[in-house]
């Protein structure tokens, strides 16, 4: 099976039956067809139909080793700068059509997948067959072309101690048996973004554990299909109210649903697991394959194009409104130019200074990704702030869609029009500012940019430690003893 089509994501999406709880109900029927869903579904559609598109096929595919067919660009093992080149702009393509707004879309775990399986290696120095499990199972994402998320982290009950210790360690998904067909795990996790209407579930490991026998039960990375026995997700309210686009243009296309995963007993064949029991290799998982420097390629392409959606955002704004003219307005726009041209300049560096790594992968150099992986956390919160101080009392009361065609009409023509808008041009911009800095939905995003990575506190300190800077010291000393 080559690169799907939407049509061809929606099929196997309807004949699935995850288990997912949402707003007091249990969902029944086709995940599809479910109002919290049926937009961002579609969406998700529309990516995979990029992927047949005349204009980007030859950027969003390539030729897969296996079965010659077209597959996702997103699985291709770099090992050429062309090769790097060409997964950017694929994993840009994707993030132009949600402007940025879709964190979870396929190419951030295929990323993942392409890293893990090329170090199958350094998974088979636990156990040859976890090694072969993880190759096998890329190449069966690949192949299928199937949408994946993933669970990290575990409840947050008692922030006092370590998640595998929360009320007694009962609480966080663990290994509670085993048998000579696999594992059994008990327990919650989250954070699962888009896991009512992804295909496969990676449960992945969480925070640095302890190599104490305590914390083996916590020690796995493994896979299983959305649909399987005794996993349940509980997702949070929807934030698209199914309202018109006009009204809600970017809630109404690109509302990722986030959800707890319970897992109740949940059984795990051998062959969809990766690591079991070793803390050591848990805490290497993402460093030691470079698993974490491809997503963070994936992630700083996407800022990339968030970015450059809120440059030619708030241009519009200050264009239609005539303050572009004021030196405050100008200095706004200018956080938000160098913010882009940084975030530009990090992904050139990456890509030029990248290196082979001990698999033989092409691998982006780290430092400038991780910088801003780092920064971007901070910067983006304030872009939604520049967009309510320039859009200003103008965001309080934006009419609908209904009251632009409705008797309301004339006073809209006459009294919302704009220094370059008429007056339902000017309702439909300034819609899509209240929804990328004011709603729900904007508020989400804000939050989820703040938290992608992790706590920003805990990664400053976790980048210090990992900075080198002896050679920066030994030039100060050097000069200290200067004559």
């Amino acid at each position: 099976m080559a690169a799907r089509t939407g049509k061809e994501y929606l099929e196997r999406l309807a004949a699935s039956r995850p288990t997912v709880h949402i707003e007091g109900e249990t969902v029944n029927g086709a995940i599809q067809d479910h109002p919290a869903f049926r937009n961002v579904v579609r969406t998700y559609a529309e990516l995979y139909d990029l992927q047949h598109s005349a204009e980007h096929k030859d950027v969003l595919t390539y030729t897969s080793p296996t079965s010659g067919e077209p597959v996702a660009t997103s699985f291709l093992t770099p090992t050429t700068p062309d090769d790097l080149t060409k997964r950017r702009q694929a994993y840009k393509v994707w993030a132009d059509h949600s402007n940025g707004m879709l964190g979870r879309t396929g190419d951030y775990m295929n990323s993942s997948l392409m890293a893990l399986a090329s170090a199958a290696d350094w998974f088979a120095q636990a156990n040859p067959a976890f090694g072969e499990n993880i190759r096998r199972y890329y190449e069966k994402v690949r192949e299928e072309d199937l949408l994946c998320t993933h669970t990290l982290i575990p409840p947050q009950v008692n922030r006092s101690v370590d998640g595998t210790q929360q009320a007694g360690g009962k609480l966080a998904a663990r290994i509670v048996k085993e048998d000579d067909n696999g594992i059994v795990v008990h327990g919650a996790r989250m954070l699962a973004t888009i896991a009512p209407f992804a295909d496969e579930m990676l449960v992945l490991p969480s925070t640095v554990l302890r190599a104490t026998p305590e914390d083996r039960p916590y020690s796995y990375a493994f896979a299983v299909p959305n649909d399987t026995p005794g996993l349940r997700y509980i997702a949070r309210e929807s934030l698209d109210h199914d309202r018109a686009r006009h009204d809600h243009p970017l809630a109404s296309r690109f509302e990722e649903s986030d959800c707890v995963v319970v897992f109740d007993n949940v059984h795990v064949p051998y062959e969809r697991c990766f690591a079991l029991g070793d803390p050591d290799l848990c805490n290497g998982f993402y460093t030691r394959t470079s698993s974490v420097v491809h997503m963070t390629h994936q992630v700083v392409t996407r800022t990339t194009a968030k970015t450059e959606y809120i440059l030619g955002l708030v241009s519009l704004l200050t264009e239609a409104i005539g303050i572009e003219q004021f030196t405050h307005v100008q200095e706004d726009i200018a956080e938000i130019i160098s913010t882009l041209e940084m975030l530009r300049a990090f992904l050139r560096a990456a890509e030029a200074d990248a290196t082979l790594n001990e698999y033989g992968v092409l691998t982006p150099a780290f430092a400038p990704l991780n910088a801003a992986r780092n920064l971007y956390p901070k910067l983006y919160q304030r872009f939604p702030q520049i967009l309510r101080k320039l859009g200003a009392s103008g965001l309080m009361a934006t009419p609908t869609e209904l009251d632009v065609t409705g008797p309301a009409a004339a006073d809209i023509e006459a009294y919302l029009q704009s220094a370059t808008l008429t007056g339902p041009e000017r309702v439909k911009l300034f819609r899509l500012v209240w929804d990328t800095c004011i709603s729900a939905f904007a508020s989400r995003q804000a939050l989820y940019e703040y938290y992608f990575f992790g706590d920003p506190v805990r990664m400053a300190g976790a980048y210090v430690k990992s900075y080198d800077r002896e050679p920066h010291k030994a030039k100060v000393r050097a000069f200290l003893e200067r004559s």
